[in-house]
Protein backbone atom coordinates (compact mmCIF):
# COMPACT_ATOMS: atom_id res chain seq x y z
CA UNK A 1 0.00 0.00 0.00
CA UNK A 2 1.62 3.47 -1.17
CA UNK A 3 0.65 5.18 2.20
CA UNK A 4 2.45 2.71 4.16
CA UNK A 5 5.72 3.57 1.76
CA UNK A 6 4.88 7.60 2.23
CA UNK A 7 4.50 6.72 6.51
CA UNK A 8 7.56 4.81 6.12
CA UNK A 9 9.58 7.52 3.99
CA UNK A 10 8.33 9.94 7.10
CA UNK A 11 9.08 7.71 9.73
CA UNK A 12 12.54 7.23 8.91
CA UNK A 13 13.43 10.77 8.04
CA UNK A 14 11.85 11.61 11.63
CA UNK A 15 14.25 9.12 13.67
CA UNK A 16 17.47 9.99 12.00
CA UNK A 17 16.37 13.59 12.28
CA UNK A 18 17.41 14.22 8.45
CA UNK A 19 14.96 13.75 5.14
CA UNK A 20 15.34 10.31 3.70
CA UNK A 21 15.65 10.24 -0.31
CA UNK A 22 12.64 8.61 -1.42
CA UNK A 23 13.20 7.29 -4.67
CA UNK A 24 16.60 5.49 -3.24
CA UNK A 25 14.76 4.36 -0.44
CA UNK A 26 11.72 2.80 -2.82
CA UNK A 27 14.73 1.23 -4.86
CA UNK A 28 16.11 -0.51 -1.59
CA UNK A 29 13.49 -2.15 -0.92
CA UNK A 30 12.95 -2.99 -4.52
CA UNK A 31 16.64 -4.91 -4.61
CA UNK A 32 14.76 -6.68 -1.28
CA UNK A 33 12.22 -8.37 -3.37
CA UNK A 34 9.35 -5.99 -1.37
CA UNK A 35 7.31 -3.70 -4.00
CA UNK A 36 6.15 -0.81 -2.05
CA UNK A 37 3.07 -0.33 -3.67
CA UNK A 38 2.07 -3.33 -1.68
CA UNK A 39 4.52 -2.61 1.58
CA UNK A 40 2.38 -4.72 4.68
CA UNK A 41 3.59 -3.74 8.51
CA UNK A 42 5.71 -6.73 9.00
CA UNK A 43 7.78 -6.50 5.40
CA UNK A 44 8.50 -2.72 6.62
CA UNK A 45 9.26 -3.72 10.24
CA UNK A 46 11.40 -6.27 8.34
CA UNK A 47 13.10 -3.62 6.57
CA UNK A 48 13.62 -1.69 9.42
CA UNK A 49 15.79 -4.53 11.08
CA UNK A 50 17.18 -5.47 8.50
CA UNK A 51 18.18 -3.59 5.29
CA UNK A 52 17.44 0.16 6.50
CA UNK A 53 20.95 -0.30 8.81
CA UNK A 54 22.97 -0.35 5.70
CA UNK A 55 20.96 2.11 3.51
CA UNK A 56 20.86 4.38 6.38
CA UNK A 57 25.21 3.90 6.52
CA UNK A 58 25.07 4.65 2.43
CA UNK A 59 23.59 7.89 2.97
CA UNK A 60 25.43 9.12 5.94
CA UNK A 61 22.56 8.68 8.58
CA UNK A 62 22.64 6.70 11.39
CA UNK A 63 19.45 5.11 13.45
CA UNK A 64 20.31 4.40 17.49
CA UNK A 65 18.53 2.38 20.10
CA UNK A 66 15.57 4.89 21.62
CA UNK A 67 14.77 5.73 18.07
CA UNK A 68 14.96 2.69 15.88
CA UNK A 69 12.23 1.22 18.85
CA UNK A 70 10.30 3.89 18.29
CA UNK A 71 10.45 3.72 14.19
CA UNK A 72 10.06 0.22 14.74
CA UNK A 73 6.81 0.95 16.62
CA UNK A 74 5.51 3.34 14.30
CA UNK A 75 5.85 1.66 11.47
CA UNK A 76 4.33 -1.70 12.80
CA UNK A 77 1.12 -0.22 14.26
CA UNK A 78 0.59 2.45 11.60
CA UNK A 79 -3.17 2.47 9.83
CA UNK A 80 -3.51 3.38 6.57
CA UNK A 81 -7.17 5.68 5.57
CA UNK A 82 -9.11 3.37 3.31
CA UNK A 83 -9.89 5.16 -0.09
CA UNK A 84 -13.21 7.31 0.85
CA UNK A 85 -12.82 7.65 4.67
CA UNK A 86 -10.95 11.07 4.69
CA UNK A 87 -12.85 13.64 6.14
CA UNK A 88 -13.96 16.43 3.54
Amino acid sequence: MRQRFDHLVEEVSFAVGAPVHRYRLWLRLHEHGVDPNSLTARMAVAFCDGPLASFLAEEGLELYGRAKRRLRKAVLYYEPTPPGDEDD
